[in-house]
């Protein structure tokens, strides 16, 4: 289904974008479109791609653009079939600050994404979305929410289907740029104490590759308005603090300092609204668009009986990793020696 297609990402310099390269580069996609502000990066990343994939790093185009300037998206997505819209603000302090640049990227960047996709006739369109957006207590995950409404009632709106949109949404990328492991190896490397939020604060741990599987899978099963779900592990922060030291042989201390502005005991995949009507795959759920038209009338006389009768998925409830399964997992990224 790639074959002698055109891919855009967007956000393509982040760590999703570079993992979505090792995994397609060398697929018989066509061309695979790099669309993000920052020169420095892609500039980095030509020349990596240069080095280590002579041949097939032809097909690599670079776009400098905003999601915020809907011209700039414009001209990347001319001749466009497939888009993976990856770009957002996502560190969650900065966003608290920052609020409306939050809303500038995550929610309006969206909207010109979908809106030039539309116009192009992209074939598919997946919005990455984060477990953040499931309960948002901060602006990050407020601002992610309302970008999966924003793409899930486009998809929902489209009535001849010509560009089939889909949202995933998954949890704690282990290795991402600004994620807490990078930061312990860090800290290990200039001998100082791991720094810990919350001892029991749980997250959702996957790989990059885990990620990038997720939006293959909702490239290939999605229907319109459709939200998918890979299910993960957890562990929580004192469990993988612990991991990063013994597989680094250190004897750092761990330091609790206290839980952050913003952030949650524990993260929320699936709400227990989502969880009503969706389908269990396995290693994935599907939640459909909410299909009810606009008669509002009628919601006052109809409810769930059975919304009592399920909870939500999050990583207090998921499988739980000990000190020895972080470490297995941990052993797939790069810092650790692993291709991940």
């Amino acid at each position: 289904m790639f074959k002698d297609k055109t891919l855009l990402i967007t956000g393509g310099t982040g760590s999703f974008g570079n993992a979505v390269l090792r995994n397609f580069l060398t697929s018989d996609l066509k061309e695979i479109r790099i669309f993000s502000r920052d020169e420095k990066k892609q500039d980095d990343m030509r020349h990596e791609f240069q080095a280590t994939h002579p041949e097939e790093s032809k097909k690599i185009k670079f776009y400098i653009g905003d999601v915020r300037d809907s011209r700039s998206i414009q001209k990347a997505m001319q001749g466009v079939d497939f888009v993976f819209h990856a770009a957002a603000l996502k560190q969650v302090p900065s966003c608290e600050f920052f609020p409306i640049e939050a809303v500038k990227t995550n929610v309006l960047g969206t909207e010109n994404v979908l809106e030039c996709a539309i116009e192009n006739k992209v074939e598919r369109v997946i919005v990455l979305s984060t477990d953040k957006a499931a309960y948002p207590i901060n602006a990050m995950g407020m601002s992610k929410a309302m970008s999966e409404k924003v793409a899930i009632a486009a998809g929902r709106n489209l009535n001849d289907g010509q560009t089939i949109i889909c949202c995933t949404r998954y949890g704690n990328v282990m290795g991402s740029r600004g994620s807490v492991i990078p930061l312990f190896v860090d800290q290990i490397a200039n001998n100082e104490p791991l720094t810990i939020t919350n001892p029991d604060m749980t997250r959702f741990m996957m790989t990059l590759d885990d990620a990038v599987d997720l939006v293959i899978y909702a490239f290939k099963h999605g229907k319109q308005g459709d939200l998918f779900v890979q299910k993960a592990p957890a562990a929580t922060i004192d469990v993988l603090a612990q991991a990063v030291k013994e597989l680094s042989n250190s004897e750092q201390e761990i330091r609790n300092i206290g839980t952050r502005h913003g952030e949650k005991l524990y993260e929320v995949l699936v709400t227990k609204e989502e969880m009503i009507r969706a389908e269990d795959f396995g290693e994935y759920f599907r939640i459909s668009a909410d299909d009810r038209d606009l008669n509002y009338d009628k919601y006052f006389a109809e409810g769930k009986v059975d919304f009592e009768k399920v909870d939500e998925y999050h990583s207090h409830n998921t499988e739980r990793l000990d000190v020895e399964g972080m470490k297995k997992l941990l052993l797939k990224l790069k810092l650790f020696g692993g291709v991940a």
